[in-house]
């Protein structure tokens, strides 16, 4: 069984870009969407947006330099490897894990750091991997978004996006488990 889905996942992943870079030019060309002209406009709303947003940008990267230097990272994971270790979580993984919410670059380096460590082949490589891939910066992601707009009241985002972000953690777990086994 785990050998039959470790085939499946390894050709979506080999055809899957492929298969997105061919369809969409084909998908406008059908539709009679100029891409050129299409592209142009985005790329005019996406640099107004970034002007806007640049106030929003400084605070959540403020906000994530006094996480980092707090060693409050540290804590988090010295108190929750006992139960990580329990379900088979590694513990070189959760800090990863816990700034995957706060910053993609950070988690980029993170990620290459454990890479380094313990190889791009190890479980705890291809771990941190999948969790990067699986999951979102939520809290950048909601300053951008609603910096954008100017949304001050944002509700159940938050919670809504972390709880996305630990269901993606629990998949990557569940997923790595059966395929890196």
């Amino acid at each position: 069984m785990s050998e039959l889905f470790r085939t499946i996942i390894e050709h979506v992943s080999l055809y899957a870009i492929p298969v997105f870079l061919f369809l969409i030019p084909v998908l406008a060309f059908v539709k009679k969407v100029k891409i050129y002209e299409e592209f142009v406009e985005g790329a005019k709303e996406g640099f107004q947006v970034a002007v806007r947003i640049i106030p929003y940008l400084v605070a959540i990267l403020v906000a994530i330099g006094m996480f980092r230097a707090s060693g409050a990272m540290d804590v988090f994971v010295s108190i929750l490897s006992p139960f990580t270790d329990w379900i088979g979580f590694p513990a070189e993984v959760l800090p990863a894990a816990f700034m995957r919410p706060l910053s993609g670059s950070g988690t980029l380096g993170i990620v290459t750091e454990l890479m380094t460590t313990h190889g791009t082949d190890s479980f705890i490589g291809r771990f941190a991997s999948t969790i990067y891939g699986s999951t979102e910066t939520t809290f950048y992601v909601l300053a951008v978004y609603f910096g954008a707009v100017n949304i001050k009241k944002i509700r159940h985002a938050v919670p809504s996006g972390l709880i996305a972000d630990i269901a993606g953690i629990g998949a990557a777990l569940f997923i790595c488990r059966i395929v890196f086994g």
